[in-house]
């Protein structure tokens, strides 16, 4: 591949809303083009020509390869590979690169954050304040909501990553406890199963993968073993919760509070049982808790560093 290669951004809009620096990635090109969107009928015309494609959502399987024979490196910016066939790629000598541990800072902060409105019942006193509850009070204060405290409260992570990592560190600055279970498919000796962890803890915390061993990994069974007003915090992958699960127990009472910054399906067009507004305590932010300006300028820098590296003949958060 040539020292200065065509680069096309098939998604830009769902990294840069006008607020980042591309150049580092732009810089790089001896062309630089990008789309805000790319619908699956734009995908070959739009590559066709370029040596490198940068996507984070757009498909790339076989037929489109196959199509855009100049084509010699795949960027995700992101870390996750499902919209690429990476055996394609490799069968055709393609390279695909990913993004890794951009959003760390962000999605633990937003976990901690979590934790805190829902033990705090923020949400709460905030809609007393707005509908004139505490106006009416015949005190000085309002306390109609349990407020609780993070310290001296278990959390339990399951995926202790850089990011699962990342959330104990601030968790024990909050003076929690943290223990960290083991997956389903990687038990370990030193780590208590998933039935033994839920028993112990007060804050459960999702930070794994979505795999066949994960997939709706907390169930009605698992709730319910949680002690009663606990909490769950997911942002890890959608579908490891079951949603009506999540729900029904919040319905009832049992959990304490819930906060998903992931969904099954997103967007949820066609609706989600966690969407009732009448659904107590619960939290749901729109897969945003990744979504910091210094989080997505860092992958703009990693595609920029894993373009650079393929130049050089290295291989920079190669996944194929």
């Amino acid at each position: 591949m040539q020292n200065t290669p065509a680069i096309v951004f098939l998604d830009q809009s769902t990294l840069d809303q006008s607020d980042l620096d591309m150049q580092p990635l732009s810089s790089l090109g001896a062309r630089y083009s990008s789309h805000a969107v790319t619908e699956p009928a734009q995908r070959i015309e739009r590559m066709q020509g370029f040596e490198v494609v940068v996507t984070n959502k757009v498909m790339i399987d076989a037929e489109v390869m196959d199509a855009c024979p100049e084509l010699k490196l795949i960027l995700l910016s992101a870390t996750g590979t499902n919209n690429v066939d990476l055996n394609a790629a490799a069968e055709r000598g393609i390279a695909v690169c990913n993004c890794q541990g951009y959003g760390t800072p962000a999605v633990a902060q937003h976990t901690l954050m979590c934790m805190l409105v829902l033990i705090t019942r923020f949400e709460s006193y905030r809609a007393a304040v707005r509908d004139g509850a505490w106006q009416r009070s015949e005190q000085f204060c309002l306390l109609d909501y349990p407020i609780g405290e993070l310290a001296g409260r278990t959390l339990g992570i399951l995926g202790y990553g850089e990011l699962g990592q990342a959330v104990a560190r601030l968790a024990e600055a909050f003076g929690m406890r943290v223990l960290v279970g083991a997956l389903p498919g990687r038990e370990r000796d030193d780590r208590p199963g998933l039935t033994a962890l839920l028993e112990q803890i007060d804050v459960l915390s999702l930070h794994c993968p979505l795999t066949e061993h994960t997939r709706d990994l907390i169930g009605a069974e698992q709730l319910a073993s949680m002690r009663e007003g606990s909490l769950l915090i997911n942002a890890g992958r959608g579908g490891l919760v079951n949603e009506q699960a999540l729900a029904d127990s919040l319905r009832a009472g049992h959990l304490g509070g819930a906060a998903c910054d992931v969904l099954t399906t997103e967007p949820p067009r066609d609706g989600n049982p966690l969407l009732d507004p009448q659904i107590p305590n619960l939290i749901i932010t729109p897969h945003s808790a990744w979504g910091s300006r210094e989080a997505r300028q860092r992958i703009v820098g990693q595609l920029a560093e894993n373009l650079q590296a393929f130049i050089q003949g290295q291989a920079l958060r190669r996944v194929n």
